[in-house]
């Protein structure tokens, strides 16, 4: 597990937490309990501090950095896409950052609220509590419906349970060489993308 300590820092994590063994983790890095953090991702704690608080997650790929004597947080049930870059940003609590947004410094994403995929948040920007943003560079396009909302807490739930799951079964194995007869598939509750739930009569669980 690549973990590294700068100038006598060392990484916190609780242990509670999952951190995949191809993520790289330096320095002033603190990772509360519950969180989520998925294959390439990096928290790069050699200039500013890296907080996620508990129940976050980071997916793959994710980036976090930020400036010298800035913290760069995502808060409680923070849930943040794949190829994400986040730098000297707060993401409030229950926020979501689409897959490769970019979160510039000082930038700050309300609780509750969504940027959507590829989105651009320029530094300083402030972003209010239950909002929909998207665009590059972002701008805010309406208020979030309860049921978005309550689509993004499944997924966040789904990530705080993958952090189980990956406790109790993750293995480093050697590939089949042929499918197997019944291949097992695996067994998830039933999250839709938001666009299908919205076009459909699918229900949240």
């Amino acid at each position: 597990m690549p973990y590294y300590a700068i100038d006598g820092i060392r990484p916190v994590i609780h242990p509670t937490s999952f951190i995949h063994p191809t993520a790289t983790i330096i320095g002033d890095v603190i990772v509360a309990a519950g969180c989520y953090v998925g294959p390439g991702a990096v928290l790069r704690g050699d200039f500013g501090r890296l907080i996620l608080e508990e129940g976050a997650n980071l997916q793959d790929t994710c980036v976090m950095h930020g400036f010298p004597n800035t913290d760069t947080v995502v808060e409680r049930n923070g849930h943040i896409g794949h190829g994400a870059v986040l730098h000297g940003c707060r993401i409030k609590e229950n926020a979501l950052i689409g897959m490769n947004s970019v979160i510039m410094d000082g930038a700050e994403v309300g609780h509750s609220s969504i940027v959507a995929a590829m989105s651009f948040v320029k530094a300083n920007m402030i972003i209010p509590e239950k909002q929909l943003v998207a665009g590059t560079p972002a701008r805010i396009i309406r208020t979030l419906s309860e049921q978005e909302i309550a689509w993004k807490e499944a997924g966040t739930s789904t990530y705080q349970q993958l952090t189980l799951r990956c406790h109790q079964s993750l293995v480093e194995t050697t590939p089949l060489s042929e499918i197997e007869p019944n291949r097992t598939r695996l067994s998830l509750e039933n999250l839709v993308p938001l666009y299908q739930l919205k076009n459909t009569d699918a229900k949240l669980t």
